[in-house]
């Protein structure tokens, strides 16, 4: 079945930096789009960035400029670097892909940005 698995994410102070990694499994992972997701308390979930199975990349609003997606088809890898990180950017961060029209999570990990 389909697993998502993320790690990296903790406690960072303003303008540090964390690297968010998923792992995926039970699908072909080269194939797919990955995307970052991320929810904050009291708002809606929201799409992060994205990476292509040919390796283009997307982002979305404050993200830009900040944050890098990458992945590792050997290994099944997908992992957000991000930098510069801000208190707004403190959410729990998603790792999904869509596979036939459904949409499939992992359990989230929290990111906290804070002094």
């Amino acid at each position: 079945q389909v697993q998502l698995v993320e790690s990296g994410g903790g406690l960072v102070q303003p303008g540090g930096s964390l690297k968010l990694a998923c792992a995926a499994s039970g699908f072909t992972f080269s194939s797919a789009t990955m995307n970052w997701y991320r929810q904050a308390p009291g708002k809606q979930r929201e799409l992060v960035a994205s990476i292509g199975s040919s390796g283009i990349t997307g982002y979305q609003g404050s993200a830009k400029g900040r944050f890098t997606i990458s992945r590792d088809n050997v290994d099944n890898m997908v992992y957000l670097q991000m930098n510069s990180l801000k208190p707004e950017d403190t959410a729990v961060y998603y790792c999904s892909t869509q596979l036939e029209n459904l949409n499939f999570w992992g359990q989230g990990t929290q990111v906290t940005v804070s002094s």
